[in-house]
């Protein structure tokens, strides 16, 4: 296999059977030692937490699949930290789908004037373009249709998508007694053109809640793989 992309969290590797390995590493996001899901470096590495990663990825995805929804997963080796994934064609550079149940994070740094920490908003969903060195700007649908990135019809099949998929995946977690605040997916194009979701579902793409106060990524990803 060939390597392609080495990325903050995990490496990408093409095989020569046409598909793709994903190899999640220990490194995690964050400033200073400090674990930030939506930082855009790398702030520590824990020995492990790629396994764990992979494991509650894998998870959701069967979960997903098991519901008739598409994805680019295929199998993965437990053991090695990989995932074998189906080629993707990325929107654009790179998009960031969030579904947003509660106001939180940088929503309520936007909007705070309008919104008060944990208001309901009613499965939401907003566009970030993938652009460290720019923030990762917001977008529109009208926004996305003039940069060439992805049509309205395209916008609104992955808006519904992304409710339905994050509906479900608020579901598992309030049956372990938590609460999804919001959550961040990635979708591309498969070889046919049709919308799937990609990347991975772990702990560090979304906020989850317990008894009021946020859960930190490691007490989550240890409750989500609790039996």
């Amino acid at each position: 296999m060939r390597k392609i992309y080495a990325g903050k969290t995990k490496d990408v590797f093409a095989l020569d059977n046409g598909n793709y390995r994903l190899i999640f590493k220990d490194d995690v996001t964050g400033e200073n030692g400090v674990i930030d899901p939506g930082a855009n470096t790398v702030g520590l590495s824990i020995t492990g937490i790629g396994k764990k990663n992979l494991m509650v990825s894998v998870m959701f995805f069967e979960m997903l699949e098991n519901a008739g929804i598409e994805t680019h997963y295929i199998s993965a080796d437990m053991e090695n930290a990989a995932m074998d994934v189906k080629p993707a064609k990325s929107f654009g550079k790179g998009l960031e789908i969030i579904c947003r149940y509660r106001a939180t994070g940088s929503f309520l740094r936007r909007y705070g004037s309008y919104v008060k920490e944990g208001d309901k908003l009613n499965a939401y969903v907003e566009v970030t373009l993938k652009d460290d060195e720019r923030g990762d700007p917001l977008v529109t649908v009208e926004g996305l249709e003039a940069l060439g990135i992805m049509s309205a019809s395209q916008f609104a099949e992955i808006k519904a998508s992304t409710q339905k998929i994050s509906s479900l995946i608020r579901d598992l977690i309030q049956k372990k007694g938590l609460e999804l605040y919001d959550i961040k997916l990635e979708f591309g194009l498969d070889d046919d053109g049709k919308v799937m979701l990609i990347d991975e579902i772990s702990s560090g793409n979304m906020r989850v809640y317990k008894d009021g106060k946020i859960m930190e990524p490691l007490d989550l990803t240890a409750a989500l793989l609790a039996n």
